[in-house]
């Protein structure tokens, strides 16, 4: 049954028919005019202050990983796949970031998360800190600290939220907050007595700490808010869902605390969260899971939000600041996904978070609202074997091997879970269900997990400043103009005089308009 469900898959590969005007050249040559007629249109850049910034992380969200997306997008929707635009793809423009760590060649998500939101490239496993500081050793923290973009917005008075589909104090997210030498502190259980002993502080006791008036804070990671044994309000006959914290401390209930007087929410469930009232809420926590969040795949419509109803609900909250605000947003198990080698599991995460990028697109406009979507490193993942236009994404190369005659899907990894070996020999994988859902994808070299990549990631970025996202950059370089663009952090001067680059001053306009009034009254006398 499955090899001929296989057969079949293969069968629609070859079979998919294709607009008629696609065989007339004429065709192509009005769309390539097209798009250069709006390219021409872009010349008049956007030049204004943004008063939002959006950043969405796509976590492992590679080329590769993009591409493949693209396609299953467009399959998702009854097309052949390659032509579907993405979201991200309508973003006027694009660049590349190089992603290695001080210390790494291939990057991890702490060192990375340092760049791109603090500014500073760091060492593999740090948030928050600069390279001066070695992971795990709590004695190197003090003096090494660095702040990131979130806390800028958050000094200039805009409204801050971070979204994510990780644990909130997972690497991505806890850079936004945190100073810690390791990226797997996520509560105190997790570090050495010695770590606890000279004082370094755990990221969730940072998340509630560091910057304690964050208005919107959602994913997951509830059993590291709790004390140990404390059992999980969703799942209270999972041991490993209960809480992990040795201080005994209830940091949900001591945020709660913290916002008594103000107008705050604490939700663990989508019903709950759609209860409440944006318009009279101000300070948001929700904690849909113990650790991470369901894959997309999995979850449950009706207790679980997506990450799109996350966004929604995060731009609706933080809109209502005249200011502005700053929200992150991380597609994070888009980097699970691959790691477990679920290749289907990590590209309906990144269908999911280019979603979340269109919902946030219907709520916003490029006029006043810098959003950038990019990665912050790649993984081992590829598509090949010569498909044809159409090919399932998940499915079998048209080819045998010509080594031994065995079939490949296009989809392979270059190490990971998905190596295996019957009889000495490659699996025959036309007897295997290659389009389950958890199916490991085949990899060349066995491990338990799936590597990282090093290759550079894409950068698309729309609105205001975006043209300075232009070429192949220090992956540090991007929370730097976000912060330009906004007039906020280190970069203010040029808007504190009233204008931007190839802009008048108000000083400039006036002085202007006096030289002209001079000139007007020579003339006339």
């Amino acid at each position: 049954m499955k090899s001929h469900l296989l057969l079949l898959f293969i069968s629609m590969a070859f079979s998919v028919e294709f607009p008629e005007n696609e065989k007339n050249p004429e065709y192509w040559r009005y769309q390539a005019q097209d798009t250069l007629k709006h390219a021409l249109s872009l010349e008049k850049l956007n030049k204004n202050v943004a008063k939002n910034l959006i950043m969405f992380l796509g976590d492992g969200m590679g080329i590769a990983t993009v591409t493949a997306a693209r396609i299953l997008k467009g399959q998702l929707q009854h097309h052949p796949g390659e032509e579907t635009r993405l979201e991200m793809d309508k973003f006027p423009h694009v660049a590349l970031a190089k992603t290695y760590n001080t210390n790494a060649q291939v990057p991890d998500s702490a060192g990375t998360a340092t760049a791109y939101l603090c500014g500073v490239k760091a060492n593999e496993g740090t948030v928050g800190v600069n390279a001066a500081a070695v992971r795990s050793m709590c004695n190197t923290t003090k003096g090494n600290e660095v702040t990131s973009i979130l806390r800028w917005a958050k000094d200039a008075g805009k409204s801050v939220g971070i979204v994510t589909t990780t644990r909130v104090n997972h690497a991505t997210p806890s850079a936004a907050y945190a100073h810690s030498v390791d990226r797997d502190w996520f509560s105190d259980n997790e570090m050495t007595s010695e770590a606890r002993g000279q004082g370094c502080k755990d990221i969730a006791l940072q998340l509630i700490e560091n910057i304690p008036d964050i208005e919107v804070i959602m994913g997951g990671g509830r059993k590291y808010m709790l004390p140990k044994d404390t059992l999980d309000i969703e799942y209270p006959n999972k041991t490993k869902t209960n809480g992990t914290r040795l201080d005994g401390r209830n940091l949900i209930e001591e945020w709660k605390t913290g916002k008594q007087g103000k107008r705050a929410q604490y939700v663990w469930n989508r019903q709950q969260l759609f209860g409440i009232n944006t318009a009279t809420t101000d300070y948001l926590m929700g904690l849909f899971e113990p650790g991470d969040l369901v894959y997309e795949l999995n979850r449950d419509k009706l207790s679980d939000p997506s990450l799109q109803e996350m966004v929604d609900v995060a731009i609706q909250m933080l809109k209502k600041n005249p200011k502005g605000f700053f929200l992150l947003v991380e597609g994070g198990r888009i980097d699970h996904g691959h790691h477990e080698g679920k290749a289907k599991q990590a590209l309906h995460e990144a269908v999911e978070m280019d979603n979340a990028i269109s919902k946030a697109d219907t709520l916003t406009s490029t006029n006043d609202t810098l959003t950038v979507v990019t990665a912050d490193h790649s993984h081992v993942f590829t598509i090949g074997g010569y498909t044809p236009r159409g090919n399932p994404i998940f499915g079998l190369a048209p080819m045998l091997s010509d080594i031994d005659k065995k079939p490949f899907t296009s989809i392979l990894y270059g190490n990971g879970p998905g190596f295996k070996m019957v009889n000495g020999s490659r699996e025959n994988v036309s007897t295997v269900d290659i389009v389950h859902d958890n199916y490991l994808a085949q990899s060349a070299v066995p491990l338990r997990q799936e590597t990282h990549g090093g290759e550079d990631v894409a950068i698309f970025a729309k609105g205001p400043m975006a043209h300075l996202l232009h070429g192949v950059h220090e992956q540090n370089y991007i929370p730097h103009v976000m912060a330009y663009a906004a007039c906020i952090g280190l970069n203010k001067d040029h808007c504190e005089k009233d204008a931007l680059p190839g802009k008048a001053s108000s000083l400039q306009k006036a002085a202007g308009s006096i030289l002209l009034s001079i000139l007007i009254v020579k003339l006339l006398l």
